[in-house]
């Protein structure tokens, strides 16, 4: 059954990822009536989320943000099948380092490194940083229940250079390349909820404290990788420039958990610049501790 929607559902997407960008986000308008205003999705969630984080803004203010944010996040899901098609000129005029040179001379270290990035703006194209990087790319996630759209979503990963690994297969991994030497590059997206019982820290984020994912830090300080954070900001429609920040070149130097809260203050500053582009549609404060 799943490979027959895959094959029903993959025809739709190429025809799509084919559209000039112009046809992309007028269809994008179209999505959006039908995700908002029809099916009304995780609305209720997106709502309480602004209510929860953004309490000194009204009603009102808080309803701009919410519909800017679904046809933002319309726009994103579009430009993640646009991947698939998408060549490596078009991706790196619309996605663009503003400072590349900063992640360049940490490659100079010969250590690895561990890019930590928000589901902020566009956290799709990040991607595109594997045409520049000397080391190899790996991108951590979680992996796609049907089994064709997961082995789709190597495929395209892998015209980027990159290699995906799920959350299970991280550690083998960086375990197998420092016993290899192989220096590499791995991408966090560490602004998530994990699991309640297996959390090892809580901290504020966005003034409620919840716990924390911590795996990027304590991989970093294990592993002695350069840490990195990566801030993307929407231009404008289709178009993104990231930034890139040092965070740490001596991660095991650093008191415990306090790489992972600059992390989170960071990505704070991201989406009180601009909340619309974060992913309100998460459950990132299912858990948390009243004050």
């Amino acid at each position: 059954m799943k490979y027959i929607v895959y094959l029903i559902v993959y025809p739709i997407l190429w025809c799509i990822s084919i559209l000039p960008f112009r046809l992309l986000y007028l269809f994008s308008d179209f999505v959006y009536i039908i995700v908002y205003r029809l099916i009304g999705y995780r609305k209720k969630t997106v709502r309480n989320n602004l209510a929860l984080t953004l309490p000194h803004l009204s009603d009102k203010e808080r309803l701009v943000i919410e519909k800017k944010f679904y046809h933002h996040m319309c726009d994103m899901f579009l430009e993640m099948i646009k991947t698939m098609t998408i060549s490596k000129e078009e991706i790196c005029k619309r996605y663009v380092f503003t400072n590349f040179e900063v992640y360049a001379e940490l490659e100079k270290q010969e250590k690895s490194i561990a890019i930590m990035c928000a589901h902020y703006a566009s956290y799709e194209w990040v991607v595109s940083m594997n045409y520049f990087t000397k080391f190899h790319g790996y991108g951590i996630y979680k992996q796609i229940k049907n089994p064709h759209f997961d082995k789709l979503v190597h495929s395209i990963r892998s015209k980027f250079n990159a290699t995906l690994i799920t959350t299970k297969e991280t550690i083998p991994t960086i375990i197998t390349n420092n016993r290899n030497k192989k220096l590499s590059v791995y991408g966090f997206a560490s602004d998530q909820s994990p699991k309640e019982n297996s959390a090892h820290h809580w901290t504020k984020f966005m003034g409620i404290e919840v716990p924390v994912h911590t795996g990027a830090e304590m991989l970093a300080k294990k592993y002695n990788m350069n840490v990195v954070f990566l801030k993307t900001k929407k231009v404008k429609r289709g178009y993104y420039e990231a930034t890139l920040e040092v965070l740490s070149e001596n991660a095991s130097e650093v008191p415990c958990y306090e790489l992972t809260d600059l992390f989170l203050k960071k990505v704070e500053e991201q989406i009180y610049e601009s909340p619309e582009y974060y992913l309100w549609t998460h459950k990132r404060w299912k858990h948390k501790r009243l004050l």
